[in-house]
């Protein structure tokens, strides 16, 4: 076959296998996506709306809007507000989401963010409400929004955080509100803000997470901080829970979780081009003063609040006015409920009231729990696509409601990347509210009554989340130990033994708990050696009388703690519940905690009090023990800076009540079409190797005229993509017992030749041929090549015996195929063999390098730069190893800028320059190529005079007694001849060039 028709073969085979992977992808596609539809399109209208800046007034506001309207109109809207801190920007990427699923989508950013003008008014009835009613009026308008009736469009409300509260006082105040799926959200922000997860009375404890309700609470300082920061400052892309949670089937954690609010790329087309986008904070105005755009009324409940921690009525009464729990007897629409599982902010007992209360006045509620939060990141997409089919399911009455009515997230170990482990769990039912109440398994703790002291200031304070960085920790076992601090002294601990048996935590625990006051005088002169232990003595033995930790603290009213005042009026201490493991390391699930501010007997007699722990989920695997710890301080809330000392034990029977949620785990059935599609794709895929192997086959025949010679590289090329060719058309043979050198300046293509015999690369073009076997990718004839490459990657810590051994194990062949000791023999290093590698010299370890490439004896051995770094006696060391592996009959290449010890080492050289073959032969015939010689003879002078004398012999020199002249193509030995004739003896005749002065004579001086 002659060489354009094989190159045509070639070509043609290649042409076959691209074209048979095309129709492979693009069948499988076909598959998995059936019907061939594209993604809907949409396009986007931006707008400014006029509101009234309150009832009744003449003055008015600007909302900056924008709608997406989908291909496919008129059909159902939905409102998507912001989160706090946020504009509309910040929910572009839900906003196209929900579009592309066919809604018209109306967004705004709210007063007194983005380029909206107005003030802050955290949800208030005749404000941000009122303004979302205005809204819906203008959807109403739109002849691409289906309509019940005139007036009355057919709207779902969907948001998170600020924006899921907004859904829910929407749907309590107007009836044209068909359904919500708020996330992430609040119920009071009394509790929410101020909780108080304590109470004296009946607690009813029928559904998985309740709340304490109890008035009068703690401060959330880190928290009310953030937000106020969030509220007078620009907006941000990541407004609410920032990027999206874990969920379950994610491969890993963030890297491939979506994009942030606002980052996805837009698929839609926008009509209003240059219009609409928010700008950063544009509507702050100079004169706003130190609560920046706030409203004058949230500012002074602001400062109420951040002045001492404790709120006045009025600041109450706003908080209550603005929250949910003022309209959620009015909201009888289809709700989904989604909240965090790690959410420090809004927890799980604000959903709880929020089910109870509107499935109280008669509306149709589901609950989601999920693997994030504030502290866990947004809503993901699988969970996103959930609430956008929940809405158009009751907005369209089509399909199935997608929505569970009771589902929750359990978080595993982490897996080696970082990311959680996380499964979805569905109920039948929310326990409590449209089902049977919620299971309690009492759980029995041991520690007996312990004294713990509030500091004076409060500091220094328990550790246990920090806003913001909850979700960072959390993923890092490191990290995560830094939120499990509880300075000694100030908390009480109480353990129970190790469970038998997973315990899956699925709400909020409850314990009723005995706080007695002490005089002051404890909590300023008592020494924290004698406060019952410290906090993080968690892995002492059970029932060791709660010296495994213990502090307690009460927060007292500042008068009553005030020197001398006797014992404080009021506690104000912090509960949390941590899972502690088999070696006593301890997790706090969610960073949560339950702040309590509990009234104290005037008499100093204990006060019993029932306290709601945080509502979690958490799997608590067998040995591991739950662990109650009752603190004094926490750097998250705000403390009363005068000391307080306080008796805390277990009162009734020492348990903690867990709530378990029976479920099971949630799978989305069976995609018949996408499986049809991955079968049809793994058919292909199957057919296409079997061409391949088939193909390989082929190309690994053998080709009996060379099955003696160890190599043969015949038209080799190598060609990337922007016109670089490394390698160009290079052909020669290597034969038995050669060592051969391959020599040329740096870019010549000698690395990437030895790649191409290694099958590391395919070349372009042209092939390699080794004992007549084609070398591919994987061919099986690579097994007769030993190489050393780049050098060799030895464990330090072995022997230099132990690393060979390990090495030929890698290669699955039998051990008594290594021939170690032959090769050991070879490469000369003795009984140096047995030491650490760590010990060798540079030379040892290049002839141990050379000993792993000469294992089981290769019939041709492959070396890049084996003398680079070895000082001259090893490399002449290194040199007679070579020329003894070659005296076996087998073969040696060699790649090296040493030209002196390739002349000396070599047989035969190849010199490439520029990708090309530029010569190629014996090593003495390179050098005698230019006809110079020298000679050493009895009298030089003489030898002269002889040598000027023949016929072509020009610059004849005598230097050093050695008579040198260029013969210009006469042969030597009749140049000797002559000379003998004349009776002139020569003792010796050469070349006089050395292999540099041919290599750089053949390459061009300064290109080397």
């Amino acid at each position: 076959m002659s060489t354009v028709s094989r190159l045509l073969h070639s070509r043609g085979r290649r042409l076959t296998a691209l074209v048979a992977v095309v129709v492979l992808l693009a069948a499988g596609g076909l598959l998995l996506f059936r019907d061939g539809e594209r993604p809907p399109t949409y396009r986007t209208q931006a707008a400014t709306i006029d509101v009234a800046t309150s009832p009744g007034s003449s003055e008015r506001e600007q909302l900056d809007t924008t709608v997406y309207v989908p291909e496919d109109t008129p059909a159902p809207a939905v409102l998507l507000p912001h989160g706090f801190g946020g504009d509309k920007d910040s929910v572009a990427r839900d906003a196209r989401e929900l579009a592309e699923r066919g809604f018209v989508v109306l967004t705004w950013s709210a007063r007194g963010f983005g380029d909206s003008t107005g003030m802050i008014s955290l949800g208030a009835p005749d404000r941000e409400v009122a303004d979302a009613s205005r809204l819906l009026d203008h959807l109403a308008g739109m002849p691409e929004v289906v309509s019940d009736d005139d007036g009355d469009p057919r709207v779902g409300v969907t948001g998170a955080s600020y924006g899921g509260a907004l859904a829910l006082l929407l749907a309590g105040t107007d009836s044209r509100v068909d359904a919500i799926a708020p996330a992430i959200t609040y119920n009071d922000l009394r509790q929410s803000l101020l909780p108080n997860n304590a109470t004296d009375g009946r607690l009813d404890t029928a559904t998985p997470a309740p709340g304490a309700g109890t008035e009068s609470g703690v401060l959330k300082r880190s928290w009310i901080g953030t937000l106020f920061s969030a509220g007078s400052s620009a907006p941000s892309a990541t407004a609410g829970a920032g990027p999206d949670a874990v969920e379950p089937g994610d491969d890993e954690e963030n890297d491939d979780l979506a994009a942030p609010p606002g980052q996805a790329g837009d698929t839609g087309s926008t009509s209003d081009a240059g219009q609409g986008q928010s700008g950063a904070g544009g509507n702050t105005r100079g004169d706003a003063g130190a609560c920046g755009r706030f409203s004058a009324e949230v500012c002074a409940a602001y400062a109420d609040v951040a002045t001492d921690g404790v709120a006045e009525p009025e600041t109450l009464d706003l908080l209550h006015r603005v929250s949910p729990a003022s309209v959620t007897g009015d909201i009888t629409v289809p709700t989904l409920l989604v909240q965090g599982e790690h959410d420090t902010l809004f927890g799980l007992d604000q959903a709880d009231a929020n089910a109870r209360q509107i499935a109280e006045a008669g509306g149709e509620v589901s609950v989601a729990w999920y693997a994030g939060g504030h502290d866990g990141g947004g809503p993901g997409s699988n969970l996103r696509g959930v609430m956008a089919d929940f809405l158009w399911h009751h907005l369209t009455g089509e399909g199935n409601d997608p929505a569970a009515p009771f589902s929750y997230d359990v978080t595993g170990a982490l897996r080696p990347d970082g990311a959680p482990s996380v499964r979805n769990v569905e109920a039948g039912s929310y326990p409590g509210v449209n089902g049977d109440d919620v299971g309690r398994r009492t759980v029995r703790l041991l520690g007996e009554q312990q004294t713990v002291v509030r500091p004076p200031g409060g500091t220094p304070a328990s550790v246990s989340g920090i806003p913001g960085l909850n979700r960072v920790v959390s993923g890092s076992s490191r990290l995560s130990s830094l939120f499990t601090l509880d300075p000694p002294g100030q908390s009480a601990v109480f353990t129970s033994r190790p469970m038998t048996e997973q315990l899956l935590v699925s709400g909020a625990s409850t314990v009723r708990l005995s706080i007695t006051p002490e005089p002051t005088q404890a909590a300023t002169g008592r020494n924290a050696d004698d406060t019952g232990g410290t906090g993080n003595e968690s892995g002492q033995e059970d029932g060791d009388s709660g010296r495994d930790g213990g502090s307690g603290q009460e927060d007292a009213n500042p008068s009553a703690d005030a020197p001398g005042a006797g014992a404080p009026s009021e506690a104000v201490l912090f509960a949390k519940l941590y899972d502690v493991g088999p070696d006593g390391t301890r997790t706090l699930p969610g960073n949560a905690v339950s702040p309590i501010r509990v009234p104290l007997a005037d008499d100093g007699s204990p006060t019993e009090t029932t306290v709601t722990l945080p509502g979690i989920v958490r799997p608590v695997e067998a040995d591991h023990r739950l662990q109650l710890v009752v603190g004094t301080t926490d750097q998250s809330y705000t403390t009363p800076d005068q000391p307080a000392a306080f008796r805390v034990a277990l009162a009734g029977p020492p348990e903690v009540a867990v709530p378990v949620v029976p479920g099971t785990a949630a799978t989305s059935g069976w995609p018949v079409a996408q499986l049809a599609g991955v079968g049809g794709a793994l058919a292909l895929a199957v057919l296409v190797a079997a061409i391949g192997r088939i193909r390989r086959r082929r190309s690994h025949r053998m080709d009996p005229e060379l099955a003696d010679t160890p190599m043969v590289i015949s038209g080799l090329t190598k060609s990337y993509p922007g016109g670089l060719t490394a390698v160009s058309d290079l052909s020669f043979r290597v034969e038995p017992g050669q060592v051969l050198g391959l020599l040329g300046p740096n870019g010549a293509g000698k690395t990437t030749t030895l790649r191409m015999l290694m099958g590391l690369i395919s070349p372009s073009d042209g092939e390699i041929r080794v004992f007549g076997h084609r070398v591919t990718p994987g061919a099986p004839v690579l097994s007769r090549i030993g190489s050393f490459v780049e050098g060799s990657g030895f464990l330090p810590h072995l022997s230099g015996a132990a690393n060979l051994e390990l090495f030929w194990q890698a290669t699955g062949r039998p051990t008594d195929k290594a021939h170690v000791d032959e090769a050991l023999e070879i490469a000369g290093l003795g009984d140096a063999v047995h030491r650490k590698v760590r010990t060798y010299s540079q030379g040892m370890r290049q002839r141990l390098a050379i000993a792993q490439a000469m294992l089981g004896l290769p019939e041709l051995l492959v070396l890049d730069e084996p003398t680079n770094g070895l000082d001259p006696p090893q490399i002449h060391q290194m040199r007679e190893v070579l020329g003894r592996y070659a005296a076996t009959g087998r073969t040696v290449v060699v790649s090296s800028h040493l030209l002196a010890e390739v002349e000396q080492t070599c047989t035969d050289v190849v010199v490439m320059h520029r990708g090309r073959l530029i010569a190629s032969g014996g090593v003495h015939d390179i050098i005698a190529a230019g006809g110079e010689a020298t000679f050493r003879v009895d009298d030089a002078e003489r030898a002269a005079e002889i040598l000027r004398g023949l016929d072509g012999v020009s610059d004849v020199e005598i230097a050093d007694g050695l008579v040198h002249a260029d013969l210009d193509g006469l042969p030597r030995s009749e140049a000797v001849a002559a000379l003998v004739r004349a009776d002139v003896s020569v003792e010796q005749a050469g070349p006089r060039r050395r292999l540099e002065d041919a290599f750089l004579q053949l390459v061009g001086e300064g290109e080397g």
